[in-house]
């Protein structure tokens, strides 16, 4: 089994924005770049300012335009906490929305925000809609989600601990995310352990090739300036090259 990581690697992936843990990612998997690791549809963040959120996912599906699911099972939503309760944090609570793209209202609002965060919860990733921003934000609890909407019309958990389709990716239970205003990404678990190093790397590489050469134009002719680029690029490449094994 895949050891989860510690604390302070979560702290650490943390503390990098969700494109730079890509370009740490894209060094050191054996998957496609364009798999279903990186969200394909248009997400927006509504607390850009809480910077990015790391966690695990724990999942339910929803369908606010239903009424008949709570009839159907008065102790949804009871059972939909104990699950998220039984699961060790940090979590992302990832919800499919059955409604979409319509969002006829969403579970998501000041009041689920303030329970899931008391159960260890960091933030959604929420295919539909959201409502109660300030109160959100206020409760510390970040939201991803297409759009804002008004009401709650019939929200009641669906199923829960299952694979969801959301913004044009699967997430199952148990796998780390890393989200911000740029989106999220689902990290494979045979990548996690090797990540933080890999983002670290990487950005770090940027620092002392691309961006340094790019920032030390003054003075320079454009040819100069042409060269000094392409010296970084190859620089940037064969750092990678040498610590990754490939490009």
């Amino acid at each position: 089994m895949t050891r989860r990581l510690s604390h302070a690697e979560l702290l650490g992936l943390k503390r990098w924005n969700t494109p730079t843990i890509y370009n740490g990612w894209e060094q050191i998997t054996n998957k496609e770049r364009t798999g279903g690791f990186v969200n394909r549809g248009e997400v927006s963040d509504f607390m850009p300012q809480m910077g990015p959120m790391v966690g695990y996912a724990v999942t339910a599906v929803f369908e606010p335009s239903n009424p008949k699911h709570s009839i159907k099972n008065p102790d949804a939503w009871a059972e939909y906490r104990e699950y998220l309760a039984s699961v060790p944090g940090p979590k992302i609570v990832v919800t499919q929305d059955l409604d979409h793209p319509d969002c006829a209202g969403t579970c998501w609002g000041e009041v689920n925000a303030n329970v899931c965060r008391s159960l260890g919860c960091v933030g959604c990733i929420q295919d539909g809609a959201i409502r109660d921003v300030n109160e959100m934000t206020n409760a510390g609890f970040k939201a991803l989600a297409r759009r804002l909407c008004v009401g709650h019309a019939y929200s009641c958990p669906v199923r829960w601990n299952c694979e969801v389709d959301v913004f044009g990716i699967k997430v199952k239970p148990g796998q780390l995310i890393h989200a911000d205003k740029h989106g999220f990404i689902v990290i494979p678990k045979e990548d996690q352990s090797q990540l933080l190093e890999a983002a670290r790397f990487m950005d770090q590489n940027e620092c002392d090739t691309w961006i340094s050469a790019a920032r030390d134009a003054a003075g320079k002719t454009t040819e100069e300036v042409l060269e000094s680029i392409l010296d970084a690029e190859r620089t940037f490449r064969k750092n990678a090259k040498v610590r990754f094994g490939e490009e």
